[in-house]
């Protein structure tokens, strides 16, 4: 297995020179020349979609607050130089309106968050704010707008997870005993509320996804597993993992940034046909706990250790033991369905860091990464 990806890889690193004369997939044509608005496309997920529809041809507003990493993909990669960087609070509804006003965007992506679990035990009101009224402040906002196809992200915690050992699907209940899963499945109300009350019968498409727990190259946030793992080998010390048993949906950063575009473009075609919550996780039968993806790590790394952390105070947090996504309305309806197994979601993501730690040009990897996985979307490489 490990020979066949190094054979991908090789065969993707011819490309690095011809980027800007191949061709690019033609699903994903119509972004070209469109103004696309992401908020909180200075956060992980973000960059890679909004440098994504740059390489598109797609003419992104970004509406964010700063990264909040240093170091932060945006930043690596200078996103900056290739779009209009407005820098705004997702809480500001004024300025929020008045971009989107003065921009004009034909589409929009939500994807501005307060992202990280044990912050919202510390800035409960912060997290709410940020994530319930900030997903309201953008609905509306495109209320009579040129706005006709809207994504807002949520997560795969929104769901009242009973650990029941099933994967989730978008008809189950919403919930969230701490406040960053409360705070996603109330903005999955929010989008719900609105939708019914002032886009039914609309030519402005609504959709709300949930993905995965997103793995790929460029996040430096705290508290997420590969870049904790990443920061502890570079430094040669031990990776501290305080649920070991675990069970998450792992998926590479690309995955569901490709599943919302699709169903960007499939509303903008039918928003009364696809105006509903999506799942976009990853296909694989083997699902990984927290352990065997560090053991994964270390052994692709080359080095490394880990240790189990047994501090008390992580024991304050409670974090769900099991939490899988049930993906089959998006295979059965928008033709998407997860192209990376477990280890190519792992070596894609940890080449990136082994590319950044020697100082090399990371925005034209992280273009040839785009490339690879929309050769692979089109069967060009590592066929089916």
């Amino acid at each position: 297995m490990t020979k066949i990806i190094w054979k991908v890889y090789g065969i993707a690193k011819i490309y690095l020179g011809k980027l800007g004369n191949m061709k690019k997939i033609s699903s994903f044509d119509y972004f070209k020349n469109k103004t696309v608005l992401v908020t909180g496309h200075t956060g992980f997920i973000g960059t890679w979609l909004s440098l994504w529809l740059t390489f598109l041809g797609a003419n992104v507003v970004g509406y964010s607050l700063n990264p909040l990493t240093t170091p932060s993909l945006f930043d690596t990669i200078q996103l900056k130089k290739n779009i209009n960087h407005i820098h705004g609070d997702i809480r500001d509804f004024k300025k929020l309106k008045k971009t989107i006003e003065k921009n004009k965007p034909e589409f929009i992506f939500h994807l501005a968050a307060q992202a990280i679990v044990r912050e919202s035990y510390n800035e409960p009101l912060l997290t709410f704010d940020t994530n319930v009224i900030g997903t309201a402040n953008v609905l509306e906002s495109i209320k009579n707008s040129s706005v006709k196809s809207c994504i807002i992200m949520t997560s795969d915690k929104c769901y009242d997870n009973k650990e029941i050992g099933r994967a989730f699907k978008e008809s189950d209940p919403m919930g969230g005993d701490d406040p960053y899963s409360a705070s996603k499945g109330a903005a999955e109300l929010v989008t719900s509320a609105y939708r019914n009350s002032f886009f039914k019968n609309s030519k402005v498409g609504i959709a709300s996804v949930r993905s995965g727990n997103v793995i790929g190259g460029g996040d430096w946030s705290v508290d997420r597993l590969m870049p904790d793992c990443f920061r502890h080998i570079s430094k040669n010390k031990m990776i501290p993992i305080r649920n070991p048993g675990a069970v998450r949906p792992w998926q590479f950063v690309l995955e569901p940034v490709s599943g919302m575009m699709s169903l960007a473009l499939h509303l903008r075609k039918n928003p009364l046909q696809y105006s509903e919550p999506w799942n976009f996780g990853p296909n694989s039968k083997k699902h990984m706990t927290v352990e065997q993806m560090v053991k994964k790590i270390i052994k692709q790394w080359g080095k490394g250790n880990y240790k189990i952390n047994s501090n008390k105070k992580n024991k304050t947090y409670a974090e769900a033991k099991i939490l899988i996504l049930n993906s089959i309305k998006a295979k059965k309806f928008l033709n998407w369905s997860s192209l990376y197994s477990n280890n190519e979601s792992l070596f894609e993501t940890i080449e990136w860091y082994k590319e950044y730690s020697k100082n090399n040009n990371m925005k034209t990897f992280s273009i040839m990464q785009i490339q690879k996985y929309m050769n692979k979307m089109n069967g060009v490489i590592d066929k089916k």
